[in-house]
């Protein structure tokens, strides 16, 4: 994942998890480029599962909330860290990315 670049808006999120990914190498989907976006998981001590945004579309925050509230109400996850690098991305491609990683962590 790339260090901040000024002029992206950073959010973060946090939410308790009730299932525990347990021990898993770092995750990775998708690619920055024009409209598209990254998605990073990794091991987080305890239970909870956050989430570190940065994205060149500024003035979003409410609707990444909504996406990434989605995602984990129905994934559940705990001890993950999601690190996302957004160029653009629409929100179906974004919830797209987070389940490909999500799917990542099952063996």
């Amino acid at each position: 994942m790339s260090k901040h670049i000024p002029g992206l808006d950073t959010l973060d999120y946090d939410f308790a998890g009730a299932c525990p990914a347990g021990t898993f190498a770092p995750v990775l989907v998708g690619v920055v480029g024009s409209g598209n976006l990254e998605v990073l998981l990794e091991p987080l001590p305890g239970d909870r599962c956050s989430f570190h945004i940065e994205t060149s579309a500024r003035g979003f925050g409410a609707i990444w909330e909504a996406v990434v509230r989605d995602f984990h109400q129905r994934h559940q996850l705990a001890g993950v860290r999601v690190s996302i690098n957004d160029m653009g991305a629409t929100p179906a491609v974004v919830s797209l990315r987070l389940d490909q990683a999500a799917q990542g962590l099952r063996p």
